[in-house]
């Protein structure tokens, strides 16, 4: 069986080396490559999945799959051993379920749509990315159908984003969420409105990006293995645990814009440099799902980033750096104005009272094109009118509409609930972290982030994905994914902000 077992790692491994040559070619992509290489980087990538896929599959790999789950069900439940095979055991079956030629195509297709992207939201025409789209989704369709029969045709979707999770539950946590969000936001509506145009001054875009760089090393990025670059959409990828990169976008009229996506992908990237070297060049050497994730960024960059303490630390140093927009804005201004409730358009700048109907809305859009309810076509004028629904406002164009996420040209459908969920995680996990630490918030009005990054280093980040989810959750918090610790978190939070 031990034999077995490493030939098993051995074959996995090479899936894991193949697919972070694929993640070095979309990185190169998203950052340096020019517009002209886009055809044939299609063709690369869509070789390196078919051979990706191929490896994965091998009726060697499920042999050896099969020949030690028997072996796997005497070893220690929670050893890497056991978790290893029964997730490649599930990772064969679904794997196994859909053509290479499906998968192969699926690269081409989105790497030519993420091209076709970036142009049609510079020039913000969404014409110019329909065709692109629609493909997508009639290829997001075809792989759903592998996977028939279902109880949604969005499962398969969100199962690749958040093991395990269904349709109907997520549609059940957001329609517990809903009214409450959306009463808070009507609360606050009734309030005099916080002040925060000096955010939107001039602001050099280097001292944005360096104080970035600086915040971000205080938490504990390891520039040693990562670096941040520029992309058009801020994200975060891996290529094994000692290269973990992250992208940001700087706007110089938008002094936090930049800064917030900054440690939000930081967020992402601290979790990945923390996983286990025990995990290396396994399936394990990944986060346990998007929303767990998520849960990191969003904490990292709502928690701490958007917090009083956080602020009580690091707003002298930002006032330094822009005396002239800053110098006579106090500390309790600026963080009303970080934390404004305002109706916005684009998700990543909306606020955490705001943020998860932004959330809601794409769930809608993403199931209705799964079930073909909704045409691509017409998908500009379904967003603008869920917009208006949603958050009272209709975008003036598709750049700050149905163009403004990169993960449809990615064919990503199926991600958009996982950044839900996940702030839904940060703050069940925050709770738990206040139990454990209980002067976390003095700490971080230090400027010490040590104790919260071992605390999220030992309870999360250093199982990789050996725990479902849900398992996870339950075994930090004593509490499977709920609502209630985040709408206690928000109430508190704008309640001292808005004097509700």
């Amino acid at each position: 069986m031990e034999e077995k077992l490493q030939r098993l790692k051995t074959l996995m491994a090479e899936v894991v080396d193949l697919q972070a040559a694929a993640a070095v070619l979309s990185w190169d992509q998203q950052t340096y490559m020019p517009p002209a290489g886009a055809e044939e980087r299609s063709e690369q990538l869509a070789t390196l999945s078919r051979l990706i896929h191929l490896k994965a599959t091998a009726p060697e790999v499920g042999q050896l799959i099969e020949d030690l789950l028997p072996y796997a069900e005497t070893l220690p439940p929670d050893s890497d051993e056991a978790r290893l095979i029964y997730k490649a055991k599930r990772a064969y079956d679904k794997q196994t379920k859909v053509p290479t030629d499906l998968v192969a195509e699926f690269t081409q297709v989105t790497t030519l749509a993420q091209e076709a992207w970036v142009q049609a939201r510079a020039e913000s025409n969404f014409a110019h990315f329909r065709p692109h789209l629609e493909k997508v989704v009639e290829l997001r369709r075809a792989y759903a159908e592998c996977f028939a029969p279902y109880d949604h045709v969005y499962d398969p979707l969100l199962d690749d984003f958040e093991p395990g999770m269904k349709t109907a539950e997520v549609q059940a946590i957001f329609n517990a969420l809903r009214p409450h969000q959306v009463d808070l936001v009507r609360q606050i509506a009734t309030r005099p409105p916080v002040e925060d145009g000096f955010l939107f001054l001039r602001y050099s875009e280097k001292k944005q990006w360096d104080f970035g760089m600086e915040v971000i090393t205080r938490f504990g990025y390891d520039w040693k293995a990562g670096r941040q670059d520029r992309s058009a959409h801020p994200f975060t990828t891996a290529f094994g645990l000692g290269d973990v990169r992250i992208t940001t976008r700087i706007h110089p009229r938008n002094l936090v814009s930049g800064l917030f996506s900054t440690m939000h992908e930081c967020g992402h990237a601290l979790y990945h440099q923390g996983i286990g070297r025990n995990l290396r060049r396994t399936i394990l050497a990944d986060g346990a799902s998007m929303a767990v994730h998520e849960s990191q960024s969003r904490m990292w960059e709502n928690l701490v980033g958007r917090s009083k303490p956080f602020w009580r630390y690091a707003y002298p140093r930002l006032q330094a750096l822009f005396p002239r927009q800053l110098g006579n804005v106090s500390l309790e201004a600026f963080y009303k104005a970080i934390n404004k409730v305002k109706p916005s358009f684009i998700r990543v700048e909306a606020d955490e009272a705001t943020y998860n109907l932004h959330i809601m809305l794409r769930l809608e859009l993403e199931i209705a094109l799964a079930e073909g309810s909704l045409d691509v076509q017409d998908l500009p004028e379904a967003w603008n009118s869920r917009m208006q629904d949603y958050l009272g406002i209709v975008p003036p164009n598709d750049r700050l509409g149905v163009l403004q996420d990169v993960h449809w040209s990615a064919g990503l459908i199926g991600y958009f609930p996982t950044y839900a969920l996940g702030n839904l995680v940060s703050a069940q996990l925050w709770e738990t972290i206040q139990r454990d630490i209980p002067d976390v918030e003095a700490q971080i009005a230090r400027g010490e982030f040590a104790d919260l990054l071992a605390w999220l280093r030992e309870k999360i980040h250093q199982h990789g994905a050996k725990f479902e989810p849900q398992e996870l959750v339950q075994r930090v918090t004593g509490s499977p994914i709920t609502p209630e610790p985040y709408l206690r978190y928000l109430s508190a939070k704008y309640g001292e902000i808005y004097g509700l």
